[in-house]
Order: structure tokens, then sequence, then C-alpha cells
């Protein structure tokens, strides 16, 4: 590599006459003498020590090279051997590389940049050791291979402690340049070099385990972050880059620098953590205006936290009829409560409201979260879904006070086979029964009521202690109570609320701290959101092809969603081929139709359907619409009789609209995980470039080859001039604050909170049921040993202690009078 470090006046004397530089600087070791050290600088060492191998002619028998451990076409070092047998590795490196004695360099950076590129050309890594400094300024310098210094022995910290083992092993080689100041100049002047190593040399397969090598380039710091959003740990992260890059030795860094660096930023958030996160929300509601956050403290510990941005609003203010939500847990090192509040959108994806975090599960924090929510959202919902949660359902019942509470039927009913027996429940059908009498979204009220008295008496469950209860709850979880509130049929479990809470969970772990985690959320979001778009640009993209030329079938796919439309379809294909008018009555104004339709199994239901030919207003008692949000197959059997061929707009409901939210929910400004710098902006860019150029010549050699020695060129240009990042940019803290886009040195207001007690994770269990004692294993019968006399479980005579000798296995042991012995 040809570096540019000399300067442009008379460089050639410089090189052919090294005397001349003293010459120049006669007061050079004068001013040396005057000036201090720098820390570090071992003032006993003898500036001008000869290293430690004797005449290196290879004339010498003594001097031969060793070549028995030479590869030809790989020698990368020679070993002489001096008569008093000790070994110099001098190695072989291109002229361009190696340090002449005489050369000038314009500053110290040049200097570490040669130096550096030398010693990993052959095999070693540079160390900066000494130097003296007069009036602030450097004089000399000295750069060391890194196996420099004295061996030590292990030390300990104390005297309990055992000796530290290290993979660092100093041999005192003696290999360095030196480097003085010249005087009337920022130049520096190489005056001294040392090649010989007391050590062999890296061979060159293993060049990508030195130190310098592993050293991890911002690049890959930010790759290590980047996986962590996504839940993938660094040990899979660096498998993963070395899959991506094509092998080990093109990565720099091994597992554990990966590990380490991961480390390395948690300990650098530390205390610092939840005022970084409280920063970051500031921060974006200062730049996005409807962004809503709150949280509360406890003795100067952030104890609840509340977030909505502006695009939850938007989709509340859309998909909000319905609302679940559900906390979960191991999402932070703190153990805090995760609840986020899920909605359907039009394309029937999760969608979510907003999140809080608690840092436990009473009724103040469940109000506390609420109240915060209604301030973000300013509505309430229609319909609440949560499980059997008694701090959720008081909340409920005093925030939400216009909202109707629902419990979630999945929960309720996988407790069936734990609440009643076993033979009762295996040998009989009172579980289907059962299912099939509370999931019916048709049923009235008064026949589920009929029916369930009837299935009760029938098995003789009118005693029972939990069914007895259930059915006096009935109103919070029965479908057959809910048929009057609009879209109750959206949600009838929290299965979709477990979903996404599992989706969050996917992304983030239990060691991440707060605003590690709020980067998963955010990673998370935008995920679904981008599956939102996705489901719209296709929406709004698909051609209509009929299969049939059914009017009211090409005017639903103009207007509703793709998801809705093959539902809409289906009805629309019931009502047209399974369905039938058997009677017909005029009431007033109004027609009475008696719809029969055949179901899959042949078996044929009739349902009542009023018609309005002035309005084109169509009410079915299966109460559909109302329901689910859209016309069922009756009325659209219906509608062919009175040949309707567009759905009326009053029955046209816009939450399942194609354009039911506005576009500027999807410009790249409002997303997440977008670094909208300058330099980060012209960093894509140039990847972009560089992959567009790389394909184009993808099956063309002498395309790359070309294409290669250009950059190599441009990179050596680039090199030359000096990079831009400063050293300061380059530390660990600059990193982090880079990668977190929060400045660590904050002064903290909030600190971290204790670590949350959640459900589950006390001693006590809850009281089983009948069902679930009958499942469990039974005790192991014990057994009498005839050596110790005793009834145990866990040995018998063969393997008793007493016979033995020994210890045997862990046993329990039960005594017995002796007169059953």
């Amino acid at each position: 590599m040809d570096m540019e470090v000399f300067q442009n006046s008379d460089q050639t004397a410089f090189m052919e006459s090294p005397t001349r530089v003293f010459q120049m600087n006669l007061d050079v070791h004068d001013a040396l003498s005057e000036g201090s050290y720098e820390e570090g600088f071992d003032s006993s060492e003898d500036e001008d020590e000869s290293v430690i191998f004797t005449n290196n002619n290879s004339d010498s028998p003594n001097n031969a090279i060793n070549e028995d451990n030479i590869d030809e076409g790989a020698v990368q070092d020679s070993m002489f051997i001096s008569p008093n047998g000790t070994k110099t590795w001098f190695p072989h490196c291109d002229d361009k590389l190696k340090p002449v004695e005489g050369m000038i360099f314009k500053d110290l950076d040049s200097v570490l940049v040669f130096y550096r590129a030398y010693a990993f050309a052959v095999g070693f890594t540079v160390r900066i050791n000494q130097g003296k400094v007069k009036e602030g300024e450097t004089i000399s310098k000295y750069y060391r291979c890194n196996r420099s210094g004295k061996p030590q022995k292990g030390k300990k910290f104390d005297a309990n402690s055992k000796v530290r083992q290290t993979s660092f092993k100093t041999t005192d080689c003696k290999a360095n340049i030196y480097v003085v100041k010249i005087k009337g100049s920022s130049s520096y002047c190489l005056l001294k070099f040392e090649e010989g190593h007391n050590h062999c040399l890296v061979e060159e397969f293993n060049k990508d385990l030195t130190k310098i090598s592993r050293k991890l380039p911002f690049s890959t710091k930010e790759f290590i972050h980047k996986m962590s959003l996504n839940s993938i740990g660094p040990g899979k992260a660096h498998h993963l880059m070395v899959s991506m890059m094509g092998g080990h030795h093109l990565v720099n860094g091994t597992p554990n620098d990966f590990k380490n660096h991961a480390r390395t930023t948690r300990i650098y958030i530390g205390a610092r953590d939840t005022q970084l996160l409280l920063n970051k929300l500031r921060e974006r509601a200062r730049i996005r205006k409807e962004f809503y956050f709150d949280y509360e403290t406890e003795n100067g510990k952030l104890r609840s936290l509340f977030w909505a941005d502006e695009i939850s609003k938007i989709n509340y203010k859309a998909f909000g009829e319905v609302l679940a939500f559900d906390a979960t847990y191991q999402t932070n090192k703190y153990d805090m409560i995760f609840v986020p509040f899920t909605g359907v959108d039009n394309h029937k994806h999760c969608v979510t409201f907003g999140a809080g975090l608690l840092s436990n599960e009473t009724q103040e924090s469940y109000i506390w979260l609420l109240e915060k929510f209604l301030i973000a959202h300013e509505k309430q919902p229609r319909l609440v879904l949560t499980d059997q949660d008694r701090s959720m359902k008081k909340a409920i019942k005093k925030v939400f006070t216009l909202s109707k509470h629902r419990l979630c039927m999945w929960h309720i009913m996988k407790k069936l086979p734990s609440k009643i027996e076993g033979d009762l429940l295996q040998n009989t059908d009172l579980r289907s029964r059962i299912h099939r009498l509370v999931w019916s979204v048709y049923m009235k009220t008064t026949t589920f009521e009929n029916k369930w008295a009837e299935l009760m008496e029938m098995f003789s469950l009118k005693d029972h202690e939990w069914l007895s209860i259930m059915y006096a709850k009935r109103k919070k979880w029965v479908p057959a109570y809910f048929r009057d509130i609009p879209m109750c049929c959206l949600l009838k479990t929290t299965s979709i609320c477990e979903s996404s809470n599992a989706s969050f969970k996917v992304n983030s772990s239990s060691a991440n701290t707060l605003i590690q985690f709020m980067l998963c959320f955010e990673t998370r979001l935008e995920n679904q959101r981008y599956r939102q778009r996705c489901a719209d640009f296709k929406s709004s993209t698909l051609a209509y092809i009929p299969e049939k030329d059914v009017p009211i079938e090409r005017h639903a796919f103009e207007v509703y969603t793709n998801r809705i439309f093959r539902e809409v379809k289906n009805e629309i294909s019931k009502g047209m081929y399974s369905s039938y008018i058997e009677n017909t009555e005029v009431i007033d104004t109004k027609l009475l139709y008696s719809v029969s339709q055949r179901n899959q199994a042949g078996v044929v239901h009739t349902y009542k359907v009023t018609y309005d030919k002035t309005e084109k207003k169509a009410d079915c008692a299966c109460m559909s619409f109302n329901r689910i949000g859209y016309l069922c197959s009756h009325i659209f059997c219906v509608f062919r009789v009175n040949q309707v061929d567009e759905i009326p707009p009053c029955y046209i409901n816009k939450r399942w609209r194609k354009d039911v939210l506005p576009r500027n929910v999807y410009t790249i400004e409002g997303r997440y995980g977008i670094d909208n710098r300058p330099e980060t902006i012209l960093k894509q860019e140039i990847m972009q470039v560089m992959n567009e150029c790389i394909e184009a010549f993808r099956c063309d050699q002498a395309g790359l080859l070309n294409l290669a020695e250009k950059v190599k060129e441009l990179k050596e240009n680039v090199l030359m001039s000096g990079s831009s990042t400063t050293e300061a940019e380059n530390t660990n803290v600059a990193v982090v604050e880079t990668i977190l886009g929060q400045t660590v040195d904050v002064e903290v207001d909030v600190t971290n909170p204790n670590v949350a007690r959640t459900k589950g994770c006390g001693r006590k269990r809850r009281i089983s049921g009948p069902g679930e004692k009958a499942m469990q294993k039974p005790a192991k019968v014990p057994r009498f040993c005839k050596s110790c006399k005793k009834y145990v479980v866990g040995h018998d005579s063969r393997n008793c202690k007493k016979v033995t000798g020994g210890s045997n296995a862990q046993s329990s042991e039960m005594d017995l009078p002796e007169s059953q012995i």
C-alpha cells in the first residue's frame, strides 16, 4: 500500500540520508531530556536497548533458516537462531509496507496507521507504548509489539482467590519503532526500527483472531443491536453474520466479542435506563404532536407508564368499538407487566391502540392505566374483553362506565376438564352439548336459559358449584347476552390479544432494559403496520375477476377490503344457491320473508327477514349485521328476489371499507426504526449503489476484478485523506448513544423500578378441581426393605445403604410399629 505519509519537501533526502534528519534536530535529545513522560512510560528502560538476537547473516550455520516449519509459497517470516540458542523471527512483507529509518510522517496518527498496516501484514499487533511530552506536546513516541514487556505471573485479588488465568502472554519482545518530532514542524521522524521478534508471528489463516481484527467496527455493533430488536442474541447474530459474509475469516470479532458488546451496552445504560426511556418519549412527543405518554413514580422510582402514538389514535378512531387487553410478562429485566391494548382492523389483523408498563397488577394500577388510555383516545369502547382478572374487572367498571365488560369464553371453557369429574365428561356428550350451547351466536337469552336448565337436569348437575358460579356470571361471557351490542362477535376470546402479546415477546426478552424494550416494541409495532400496509396495498391493487355476473358482488368488491370481500362473497353465494323464500307476508308497507337455508350437514333452518322496498332496508332475525358488521346470506337472498344490485349505504360499515384509514398513516416519517439523518441516508445510498454494481457483474469475473481494483483505489484515497470520524466518536459511549438515539450523560430524575412481583411468582397454589386431581399421578406406594426394616420409597434390600455400606438414592421412610415388622 502506497502511503503518502512523507512531506512533499525533499522527501528523497530524508529517505536516503537519515543522518540529515539528526543534523536538522541537534537539539531534539536536549528537548527530550527536559520533557515529561506520558502515562505508561517506563523511565528505567533504555531506549537504545538492542534486540536479543545476534548476527543475522544467513551464511552462518547457526543462523540458518529453519525451513522445516515453513511452507513453500507461504513464507511469512524467517527464524534465526543465535549462538546462545535464542530464536528471532524476521517477517517478510512488501517493501512499501516496511518501516525505514528516516521516514517522515505528518502526525502521530499517520505513524500509527502505517505501523498497524505493517503489523497486520506480517502477523503481530501494535501497542501504543510510551513517549515524552513537553509543554503539552508529544515530542517522542514508541510503538511496540503487543507482546513487549516482562512476563508476569497471574495475579490474585485476595488470599482466598485462585490465580487469574489470562489468554494474553508477554514475551519481552523488542520489536518497535521510535519516532521524534521535528523541531519547528508538526511532522515526526522515524529514528529507530527494531524488526526482529522473539516469538513466532501469526499465520495468514489466523489473522482474523488477532486483537486488531477482533475489534468490532460500528457497522457490526449496529448489526448486533438490530438483531437484538428481533430477539436474536449476540451468539446467533455472529452465526448470521458469518453466513452473510461467507466465512468466519471475513467477520470482525468472535461470538464472545459480540456477547461482550451486548453486555457493555447494558452496562452503559445502567442506572440511567428509566431516564433514557422518558427522554426518548419526550423527544417523540416534541416531534409528533399527537404522541401521548404519561407516567407515575413512587419514591423517585418508575411505577407505571402508558404511551400511544398518533397512528394508534387513528386506528382506535376507526376500529376501537371492541377492545381487548391482557397482561404479559418477562419482557424486561425489571419484570414490569406489559399491557398492550389490542383490536381488529379492516383486514381482521391485530392492531395496537396503545400500551403500558405496570409494577403490579392491583386495582389502582389498572385504574391509572385505563384513565390514561381514556385521556389519549377521548372515547370509551363499546365492548371490553379481558380474562377473569378481578383487578381488571373492578378497574373497567370504574373507568369505562359506558362500556360493556365481557370475559373470555376460551379461558372459561378450557376449565371444564378440571372442574367436572372425568367419567362424566369423557363417557358422555356433556362437553359437546355445553359447547354448542354457550358458543351459539344465534340463540336468544330465554332459549339459552331453558336449554341450560334442561342440560343440568339431564346430567344431575344442578348443585355443581363451579357450573352454578359460571351460570350466575352468564351475562359476562355467553354470546346470547351480547347480541344487541354492535360488533359483539368481533372478539369472543382474548386469543387475538394473546397472539399480539406473543408477537411482542418474540422481539423482546427478559434481559432487556426498558429503553431496549421500547426499541423492541417499536420494531414489532412497525412489523404490524407493515402487514397492515401490505394488506391495504393488496386490496387496492387486485382486479375483480367474476365467476358469474353478479352486480352486487362486484359492488362488494369495490367497497370492502379483500379479506372482508371474501367473507361477504361467501354470504352472497349462500344467499343465491343455498337459500330460498319459503313464505312471504305483507305487514303494512313491509314484506316479511321466511328464508330457509340448508347447512353443510343438510339441516334446514328458517329465518325471518323484514324488507322495506321504499327505503331498501332489511332486518334479519339472525342479527348478523349488528354482530359482525356486514349482511347475512338471508338478506342477500331477499335482495336477489327484489333485484337489488348494490349494497345500500346504510349496510356498509365504515370499519370494513378499503378507505377507512387516511393515507398519511403509511408515510415514511411516521414509521418506527427509520433513521432519516443525512449521513445515514447517504450510507444507505452508497450501499445500494455498490450492490447494484456487484449485481451487474455477478457472472463477469473480469468486470468484478475491474470493480474491485477501482474500489481499492478509492479506499486508498479515502484512507490517505484521513478519517473524519474522531476518536471520541469511536468510544463505547458514543456508539451506545448513536445506537439508542439518546445521550447517555443525562441527569437522572426518575430512577429504575424495583423488580416487580408478578402473578405466579409466589409459592401458594390455587385449589385443584376434582378433574385435575383425578389426572394427577398417584403417589408411589412404599415398599418394605428387609435390611433396614422400614417401608420406604426409593430403594429396597438390594441397594439399601446398610447392605452396600454407601449412600443409596434419596428415599422417604415410613416407620412401623414393631408388631408389624
